[in-house]
């Protein structure tokens, strides 16, 4: 499974490796010194405790081998895309390895050669242990939601891990929100009601102080990660905006797509997907055909085609409805810049090439390209589902798939992912997507909270416009509206009511406020803000 290099085809173990992690208690990253790569140990697991193997060590010899090609074996051992997405998930698996999916260590234990800070030399050798994990993922399908998920199912994982090792205070928050009644009654400042999703601060640069969002799944429910998202936003400055997703192995695609009108006043068009033209999808869409359940009708015509075309792929169409999309509009006006890895997939693949398509701000990269595993990603358990029918379901006929043995399960890339805007028709599986700026990880990074990679960031939010736009709309007698206004920056706004336009006004970009009185009223109110000819911000509002 491993050998065709594609994170989406797996195959999921039964029990007794179902839900289990074998690891060391101890995490390694790479970073650059002195113009070369490093390995350096990042972090040790709560409750690990030793006088000389600390955070900063760099590690020299893996069980005899120098570091780099212990990484490189480890990296042939699991799939990836491209050679830094290879190189990261190697990385991660010397640590860490959720036994549903990862390859067991051979070894009973490791010997690690390090040198400390002060360039003393020691060797240590550790056990792996073995832990459960907070959740088995892989089980036997299920129609809710499974439909539409893009997860890279390992870094999902090992996210879970390095918090039940590294913080397993935020699996405690986690579990007290999910109980209570009123999740905002038990935050304060900048703490989220998703711990194991968001992480908000402000970061203090040489730039300037700007608001630092950490996405670390997008697997939740779409409608409340947007509304969390934006309440953090809505607590940091106004005047930028780092989003970093890092690690994020996806989750939710409608999670991702929803989230990106938060942050431009464009319109968003979700991404494409597309189905490859075999009898069997052509019989899952037909199974399929419209409302009340999973809807594939929009692809069944051209799979049907394909018999005469000879057509490889699917015509595409979006996952994620359009209007979805695009009805909360701009929330952040500010300037936002993105920072991704090779661990970004699936989702989070799709997340980042609708930032880049929709030209929402620059992307900084840690690696040369994100994981490239932009597709939507089904189990053989929903596949069992979906070729069942009746109540309770029993297989069709001619269904191919039967239940594995011992709740074993089996991934697959079932709808790959096409761009959109200027990248138009672009693939993101296997492609990905190319930052517009580099950073390389330094040490002051890996243990100060990555300190070199926010100046970077905030380098370039620094300098951009902030333009912000905001108002009030009154009622008046005989259904008319008096529309308060206030601005930064904009020379022309625009006001739609119910999405109709009403009026268009060139207002002084340094005057701050205007006072507009439309004809009509209605539900929602909506004003485009320009400058020079570009529109730069938008808001609406319901009345």
């Amino acid at each position: 499974f491993h050998s065709v290099r594609d994170l989406h085809t797996n195959y999921l173990l039964p029990a007794p490796f179902a839900g289990v992690l074998a690891y060391l208690p101890f995490r390694v990253e790479a970073c650059i010194e002195n113009g070369k790569r490093a390995y350096i140990v990042g972090g040790v697991a709560t409750g690990f405790s030793h006088p000389t193997f600390k955070p900063g060590v760099t590690i020299i010899y893996w069980n005899g081998t120098p570091i780099a090609r212990a990484v490189e074996h480890a990296a042939d051992r699991h799939a990836g895309s491209n050679l830094e997405a290879r190189h990261s998930r190697g990385l991660a698996g010397l640590t860490a390895r959720p036994l549903i999916i990862a390859p067991p260590p051979d070894e009973e234990w490791v010997i690690v050669r390090y040198r400390t800070q002060s360039g003393a030399s020691h060797e240590l050798r550790f056990d792996w242990l073995v832990t459960g994990l907070p959740s088995a993922p892989g089980g036997a399908g299920g129609t809710g939601a499974a439909h539409l998920e893009g997860v890279d199912l390992e870094t999902q994982l090992i996210q879970d891990a390095r918090r039940l090792l590294f913080a397993p205070q935020t699996e405690g928050r986690s579990a007290r929100m999910a109980e209570a009644a009123d999740p905002l009654s038990l935050v304060s400042g900048l703490e989220s009601t998703m711990p194991s999703v968001f992480a908000a601060r402000q970061v203090a640069t040489s730039h300037g102080t700007f608001g630092h969002i950490r996405i670390w799944t997008f697997s939740a429910d779409p409608d409340a990660f947007v509304a969390e998202f934006i309440r953090l936003a809505g607590l940091l400055p106004q005047t930028g905006l780092i989003v970093d997703v890092r690690d994020n192995g996806g989750g939710v695609i409608l999670a991702g797509e929803q989230l990106l009108q938060v942050l431009t006043p464009r319109a968003i068009e979700p991404e494409r997907v597309q189905f490859i033209n075999t009898p069997l999808t052509l019989r899952l869409c037909e199974l399929h055909p419209g409302p009340g359940g999973i809807d594939l009708s929009p692809w069944l015509p051209s799979i049907r085609r394909s018999v005469e075309t000879g057509a490889v792929y699917s015509a595409s169409h979006p996952i994620t409805p359009p209007e979805r999309c695009n009805d909360i509009g701009q929330r952040y006006q500010g300037p936002v810049v993105l920072i991704t890895d090779a661990l970004c997939y699936s989702t989070t693949d799709i997340f980042a090439a609708g930032f880049q398509d929709h030209g929402i701000g620059p992307i900084l990269g840690v690696d040369g390209n994100t994981g490239a595993g932009g597709a939507n990603v089904w189990t053989h358990g929903l596949l069992e589902d979906l070729f069942s029918q009746g109540f309770p379901p029993k297989p069709v006929p001619d269904s191919p798939f039967k239940a594995l043995p011992k709740g074993a399960n089996m991934r697959v890339a079932i709808r790959r992912t096409l761009r959109v805007g200027p990248n138009a028709g672009a693939e993101v599986e296997d492609l990905g997507v190319t930052p517009d700026h580099r950073h390389q990880m330094t040490r002051a990074d890996v243990l100060n909270g990555n300190v070199d990679l926010m100046e970077r960031a905030a380098s370039l939010l620094a300098g951009q416009p902030v333009f912000t736009l905001a108002f009030t709309a009154t009622p008046q007698p005989g259904g008319a509206l008096q529309v308060s206004v206030s601005y930064d920056h904009l020379d022309r706004l625009d006001f739609y009511v119910d999405g109709r336009p009403q009026a268009s006004k060139t207002v002084d970009p340094q005057a701050h406020a205007a006072n507009v009185a439309l004809p009509v009223t209605g539900a929602a109110v909506r004003i485009d803000g320009y400058r020079n000819g570009g529109l730069v911000a938008s808001r609406r509002e319901l009345i």
